[in-house]
């Protein structure tokens, strides 16, 4: 018996959640240790740019099928929202190499593991999408605002840290704008799971 294709929006959508964890996956490893920032970034950018061109070809796609899986506004929305994600995880750590940030950092490494678990939930409410399991999506949704909030407290939390110990005011600077920037990327990841709730609304 022949297999039903998948939806070819449905499968770039997978693709991008897939590409997703494994750029999280590297991203905590990474920080672990920081042994090479130039080969980290070079990574992080081939991930990025891969899910660049899934954004690409769901616009294609998206030009050219008059009847679409969902609404064409929620999947643009969605493909925008997850790019977000692997955008913050790349912009930040073109930072860690401009900055010549080449240590360990205890609130750098808490936050990856924060995005690492946000793109596995990513990844299964996606899957699920796929399936059009809706209702079971909601499980991950409320996962990735509770992981949000998390990021909104370690956020409170290592910027104190870092105004009561830190002195010199450049590298103040540098690590403020990391820590932001990766609160940031959980915001990105909340807003991939209020898009998915909006399409459980629109199409349970």
């Amino acid at each position: 018996m022949r297999l039903k294709k998948k939806d070819i929006f449905f499968q770039t959508l997978e693709n991008m959640a897939d590409t997703i964890v494994h750029s999280a996956d590297y991203f905590a490893q990474q920080v672990a240790d920081f042994k090479d920032v130039e080969a980290f970034a070079k990574k992080m950018k081939e991930f990025e740019s891969q899910c660049d061109e899934y954004t690409h070809k769901i616009i294609v796609e998206l030009n050219k099928t008059f009847i679409t899986p969902i609404e064409r506004d929620d999947i643009m929305h969605l493909i925008t929202a997850l790019d977000d994600v692997i955008d913050g995880l790349e912009a930040t750590t073109s930072r860690f190499f401009m900055y010549n940030l080449n240590g360990p950092d205890e609130y750098i490494a808490r936050f990856a593991e924060i995005l690492r678990n946000s793109a596995y939930e990513i990844q299964k409410a996606i899957h699920l999408l796929s399936q059009k399991k809706l209702l079971a999506i909601r499980e991950y949704t409320i996962r990735l605002n509770d992981l949000e909030n998390q990021g909104d407290e370690l956020l409170r939390i290592c910027i104190k840290e870092l105004f009561m110990k830190v002195t010199d005011p450049i590298e103040l600077i540098k690590k403020k704008e990391i820590y932001e920037r990766l609160e940031t990327t959980t915001d990105a990841a909340e807003k991939v799971a209020n898009m998915l709730e909006s399409i459980i609304m629109r199409n349970s």
